[in-house]
């Protein structure tokens, strides 16, 4: 297109400069037309063809858990990870993300190897966690988010699509799991870091 533009442009400066029926100063003011509007198209298409920045996931970025808690069929909401539970979420550009919650009141273990935990201090390990990674999907108008999960501390989830209501205002972003067999629903609160 831009090649277009100049050979126009320079067969019409040429027939000017050559027409002996068109006076000086005329043909002067007529070039000095041409070349400004053909500056104002080159500006044009210079912006159209700009690469235009890619668009910005809107979760990207590192969260911090503020809550994870569940709501009970009775309406209450009590801790579901305990009353300081510790996690991260990290999402890509892309939409590819890992998360990881943690029970902060988690047995430690008594011996320095996992291997030799005993059974309740690996039912807190398991029970005490959540981890998974995989890609995030946003359906905006239905306010859902789609967790593709990859690779999950719970090995059941491997391979699955977890859809779970959200709400993101500003540097908070909320969403609720859909309900467990008990009946509560796990909620989880997460603050953008950057």
């Amino acid at each position: 297109m831009t090649d277009i533009l100049l050979d126009a442009f320079f067969i019409s400066i040429k027939r000017l400069s050559m027409d002996p029926s068109i006076p000086t100063h005329k043909g002067l003011t007529a070039m000095k037309s041409l070349t400004g509007v053909f500056a104002v198209m080159l500006a044009g298409l210079a912006v159209r063809d700009a690469p235009q920045p890619a668009s910005v996931f809107p979760l990207q970025g590192t969260w911090t858990l503020v809550a994870a808690d569940k709501r009970l069929p009775d309406g209450k909401t009590v801790r579901d990870y305990g009353e300081h539970p510790k996690g991260r979420l990290i999402v890509d550009a892309g939409g590819r993300y890992s998360l990881q919650i943690f029970k902060s009141e988690r047995l430690r273990f008594a011996s320095d190897s996992k291997a030799d935990g005993s059974a309740d201090e690996f039912r807190s390990a398991v029970l005490g966690s959540s981890t998974h990674y995989g890609r995030l999907a946003i359906d905006e108008h239905a306010g859902v988010l789609a967790f593709s999960i990859e690779g999950s501390s719970f090995p059941n989830w491997e391979g699955t699509t977890q859809k779970r209501r959200y709400r993101l205002d500003g540097a908070e972003l909320r969403y609720q799991v859909p309900p467990r067999a008990d009946g509560s629903i796990p909620l989880s609160v997460w603050r953008r870091l950057d």
